[in-house]
């Protein structure tokens, strides 16, 4: 079954695929073009072991609620390369009555088809507006078994795609941080280093177009990260018997071009099981694996600290440790001075980034450690590696993988609300729909509280976004508080983030991103495979928070603002004070009417009492004496 893949692709589309719900079956394959198994025809309907979950994707949870919706997903490569597959795919349904062509296993009164397009490359906005024009055309055929269509796709976009390359806004199609961070505000940047820190985040909301935009956009805030950080994201095994245990699986030996670490699940899989204390929640274990015949230059115009590693093993099991590096790698740095010259803080304008141009960042190369292709400044950072999975939408049936021993982390999206219930398998749930993070574990939310720099910065980004500028157009293409500038700022937090690590006597520096996020972020793999490389360009970025400074009035205010806001009991006295407004309005209301009509009856009984006394009394005369005077 897994011959497929082996052969090397004429292009950058692997496969047409139309996905059908069948009454009895279920969700499954109709039609697939080139096949999906080579030896098999196009209306095959089986599938190679590792997309045995490509019908659930492409045929999302509660399709039949909407008329049309589409869904960003990514599978596991079918040969030994580090490569994801990524998958868009268009749903639409039709009323089976509408049908030219009414097959004989259509027996309910809708038909749902989603035709998805798997692709080598991960440019799901331009994918999208290309296929969603050939779904419309597909489905107005109303007769699916004229299927030439679809081959012409294939042909049309492994032709338009073939010379297109990773860079500018045609990766970014379709994802509008402006829109991000008018949803969520200030935070966004809590997103942002939820990510940095490797945490089980799950975003759910519904439809699905919603949830991987959101979860897409996220991730577009990171240098580099959608063009050349996803490779590994989706490296994940398909679920397995019960009797295979973490002991069972084989450690991944270390090579420079597969990375440096050793898999083993992070202690904080479970986040009850991380209240016993908040040094626990971080204990990593002192075995390392060993690095074949790899060595670090003695001499180099920048060299890096140590970080200090972790010195012994947690108690609890050997799950306690994901991965750590050999201490020989980061050694080599250790004693001598970085070129980059420390900085104080300044109380002046902040800095903030100018518009560079694309091929002015250098050429990328392959990382040594990461396996990723990184840029001069070690960008993208190496999280979607080693375990940590990015799903821009999850299917019920992958629900095994939250609690895979194998899976470290995830960055994961679902509309099923099982998702949402479970969430102690979840460090985080996102609410897209009320902007909300859920966190249970008190220290984690310690972690991820924003810094006066922080909140600064974000403040910031949404003065500029929500300010009508005349640069600014509806689609966010202008320059200052478009799209393209809010990435260029994230872009600048992350390079003086990284900058300030590697300063000498750096705890004033980094105490302004919070020094419980540094503490945290530093035992990532993600950071130790960045820190254990050389990045020359980084003599370039000032170190320090682009928003560092002297406290003033304003940031107290901002700060009441943010706490109000965003915490519980801010939220609850908010809603308190909303309400007692109200009904004291209404109270006000009422009382007023109450007493205008009380005071308006006693003024007319007065003036009716006055108005009696005031007028004479009138007598009839006695009969007596008229009918004398007769």
């Amino acid at each position: 079954m897994e011959s497929c893949g082996k052969e090397e692709p004429k292009g950058p589309v692997l496969h047409i695929v139309v996905v059908g719900f069948h009454h009895k079956r279920g969700c499954q394959v109709e039609f697939s073009y080139p096949p999906l198994i080579p030896a098999e025809g196009h209306d095959s309907n089986n599938l190679p072991e590792k997309w045995k979950y490509l019908p659930f994707l492409a045929l999302p949870d509660g399709a039949h609620n909407y008329q049309e919706d589409t869904v960003y997903f990514h599978l596991p490569s079918l040969n030994e390369e580090m490569k994801c597959v990524y998958g868009v795919s268009c749903y639409r349904q039709i009323e089976a009555k509408a049908l030219k062509v009414r097959q004989a296993d259509v027996t309910r009164e809708t038909v749902q088809k989603s035709v998805c397009v798997l692709s080598r490359v991960p440019l799901y906005g331009l994918i999208q507006a290309k296929l969603q024009l050939i779904t419309h055309a597909y489905f107005e055929e109303k007769d699916f078994s004229q299927i030439s269509i679809l081959k012409e796709l294939y042909d049309h976009m492994n032709g338009s795609l073939r010379g297109t390359t990773l860079e500018g806004s045609q990766v970014y199609l379709g994802l509008s941080p402006r829109d991000l961070i008018l949803h969520f505000k200030h935070k966004v940047l809590i997103l942002f280093k939820l990510v940095l820190l490797e945490k089980k985040v799950l975003f759910y909301v519904s439809p699905v177009h919603r949830l991987v935009g959101t979860l897409m956009t996220v991730l577009s805030l990171f240098p580099g990260m959608i063009e050349h950080g996803l490779a590994d994201s989706s490296q994940y095994h398909c679920k397995s018997s019960i009797s295979e245990t973490p002991e069972s699986l084989d450690p991944v030996r270390i090579s420079p071009s597969a990375g440096e670490l050793n898999p083993k699940t992070d202690s904080k899989t479970d986040i009850n099981d991380a209240t016993d204390g908040e040094s626990s929640a971080f204990d990593h274990s002192d075995n390392h694996t060993s690095v074949a015949d790899q060595s670090q230059p003695s001499a180099s115009p920048q060299n890096h600290l140590q970080p200090h590693p972790p010195s012994h093993t947690s108690p609890d099991s050997s799950e306690s440790d994901w991965e750590t590096l050999d201490p020989s790698v980061l050694e080599a740095g250790e004693g001598s001075e970085g070129s980059v010259k420390h900085l104080e803080a300044e109380s002046g304008e902040p800095i903030t980034v100018q518009p560079k141009s694309v091929t002015g960042q250098g050429q990328l190369t392959q990382g040594l450690v990461s396996g990723l292709e990184e840029d001069q400044y070690g960008l993208p950072l190496a999280i979607f590696t080693k375990g940590y999975l990015c799903l821009p939408y999850m299917a019920l049936q992958q629900h095994h993988l939250l609690s895979d021993v194998r899976v470290r982390g995830f960055v994961a999206g679902a509309t099923n609300i099982l998702f949402r219930q479970q969430r102690h398998l979840s460090d985080a749930v996102i609410d897209v729909e009320e902007a909300r993070i859920h966190v249970d574990d008190p220290e984690l939310r310690r972690m991820l509280s924003l810094s006066t720099a922080d909140l600064r910065f974000s403040d910031f980004l949404l003065k500029h976004v929500t300010e009508n500028r005349e640069d600014v157009f509806l689609d966010g293409t202008g320059w200052e508080g478009g799209d393209e500038w809010i990435r260029a700022q994230f872009a600048l937090y992350l390079h003086s983030l990284l900058a300030s690590t590697l300063q000498q006597d750096n705890e004033k520096l980094l105490a302004d991103y919070s020094s419980a996020f540094i503490s945290a972020w530093k035992i990532t793999h993600n950071y130790r495979v960045w820190f254990s490389n050389k990045h020359p360009a980084m003599a370039e970025i000032t170190p320090g928070h682009p928003f560092q400074g002297q406290y003033s009035v304003a940031d107290v205010k901002l700060r009441l603002s943010h706490s109000v806001q965003n915490s519980e009991r801010g939220k609850k006295l908010g809603n308190a004070v909303i309400t007692t407004s109200r009904s004291v309005v209404q109270t006000g209301k009422a009382v007023g009417q109450s007493v205008g009509g009380a005071l308006t009856s006693a003024k007319s009984a007065m003036s009716s009492w006055f108005s009696t006394l005031a007028q004479p009394a009138v007598t009839s005369p006695a009969p007596d004496s008229t009918a004398s005077k007769q």
